[in-house]
């Protein structure tokens, strides 16, 4: 039996339950609104409980991250723009970039930046509204720069950088969603999103670990270590292990030897952190294990400015974190790029978010649930807080029944819906991470 909750929004909603079979559903109509959610149970093994799991972080310096992070920066920029000359948020969806990777000649003792990287603006914006023009440009290249002058160390944004917007006009229906009328906007995209709860034990390692190494804490007991991490946890049963790779700013490490105590003291201090603060049976942490002795400069993971990209690695939105801060290989995840995206209709970024806070709150205040996944998939034209469909899938505690907290989960998934303005406005505000 698979039990649908088609539902409008109430205060207090009255709860009606339609027997149904795999071929046809029924839809339960009240009023003129109709919320369709649906619960059911998901019969597998936790993953906290598998005998492998595989997660990644990508930290503050690296291409991918920093695209994500300017890209975000300038949706909420440019939406305090439009809320503040306009009086409402109007279409943009600035969520490609790329990241060109500059020319460095990295150098025991300092070396020299040879060409400035490049980052490269993309996708749309709403230039002028109701007479009123909007310095989209000159707002994308002032949001980068102050992102780079606050976040990483040895980048100078006016010497290091060069920049190049490619922000265009939207087309004219998407554009014409923001002229509608409603309370709530249309979905701007046919896009699905699925978000889940708790973190297991090696996500929030993960996510701690690059974290406490890119903390001003760290970065002035060992300034050596660049901006630019990544850590890659590898869980066996109860045994984690980190690969951990970071670059080293070359001005602060002498020569080779001075390379290799300081990485060593880096790694034993990245060994204390998680010792104490996570919770296995083995741990083993490897930091920059191409390094190979012996081979100078070449042998060594060094960085001018503190991240690959000042001559390594380029970037791009799309492939850092997931929105909660991690790539984790045995979760669903959608197809969506959540940074840049609009904040008011484009689901692409509500969604993606709004499904792992939801799981959270179905977590945190319903019991017996030891895993929970949120699903919403979107279509475009339907207001935002009125999915296809929202549907969860849980996994129960053993001696739980899902038939017992039915109700609270969809009560919980409702509120959430039904609060949805005031979460866009604080994506819209950037109250909320999104990498």
């Amino acid at each position: 039996m698979i039990i649908n909750y088609n539902l409008c929004r109430y205060k207090k909603p009255s709860f009606h339950i339609k027997h149904i079979n795999s071929k046809k559903a029924h839809n339960v109509r009240q009023g003129d609104l109709v919320r369709n959610i649906l619960i059911n149970g998901l019969n597998q093994t936790p993953l906290e409980k598998q005998k492998l799991e595989i997660v990644e972080r990508k930290g503050l310096g690296h291409p991918d991250f920093i695209c994500d992070a300017i890209m975000d920066q300038i949706s909420v920029r440019l939406s305090k723009e439009y809320l503040e000359k306009i009086g409402a948020i109007m279409h943009h969806n600035a969520d490609k970039s790329l990241l060109v990777a500059g020319e460095v000649e990295t150098k025991f003792g300092g070396g020299t930046v040879k060409k400035p990287m490049l980052f490269i603006f993309g996708d749309r914006a709403t230039f002028e509204a109701e007479g009123i023009t909007i310095p989209v440009k000159k707002i994308s290249v002032q949001t980068a720069k102050k992102w780079f002058k606050e976040n990483l160390r040895f980048v100078d944004p006016e010497k290091h950088m060069r920049y190049q917007v490619e922000l265009k006009p939207g087309s004219q229906e998407l554009s014409d969603i923001f002229k509608r009328k409603g309370k709530l906007l249309g979905a701007n995209d046919t896009s699905a999103a699925v978000g889940y709860a708790p973190m297991t034990r090696t996500e929030q390692t993960v996510l701690k670990t690059e974290k406490y190494v890119n903390s001003r804490e760290f970065k002035k007991k060992f300034p050596e270590s660049g901006e630019d991490v990544k850590v890659m946890g590898l869980r066996r049963g109860n045994e984690l292990n980190l690969t951990v790779c970071m670059a080293f700013v070359d001005r602060f490490v002498e020569n080779e030897k001075d390379y290799f105590r300081k990485k060593e003291e880096i790694l034993e201090e990245m060994r204390r952190f998680v010792g104490e603060n996570m919770d296995f049976e083995k741990v083993t942490v490897d930091l920059n294990t191409l390094d190979v002795q012996g081979r100078g400069v070449d042998g060594v993971y060094l960085s001018v400015l503190g991240t690959s990209a000042d001559g390594a690695d380029s970037g791009q939105v799309g492939r850092g974190n997931r929105v909660n801060g991690v790539i984790t290989l045995n979760r669903p995840v959608g197809s969506e790029a959540a940074a840049g995206k609009n904040p008011v209709s484009h689901v692409g970024k509500i969604y993606n978010l709004l499904t792992h806070r939801i799981a959270s709150q179905v977590y945190e205040k319903v019991p017996g649930i030891e895993e929970v996944y949120i699903w919403l998939l979107s279509q475009i034209g339907r207001p935002v807080d009125q999915p296809a469909i929202a549907a969860a899938q849980t996994v129960m505690k053993p001696g739980t029944s899902l038939e017992d907290i039915r109700k609270d989960i969809w009560e919980v998934i409702d509120f959430e819906l039904e609060n949805i303005e005031k979460f866009c406005d604080d994506l819209a505000h950037g109250r909320i991470d999104i990498c």
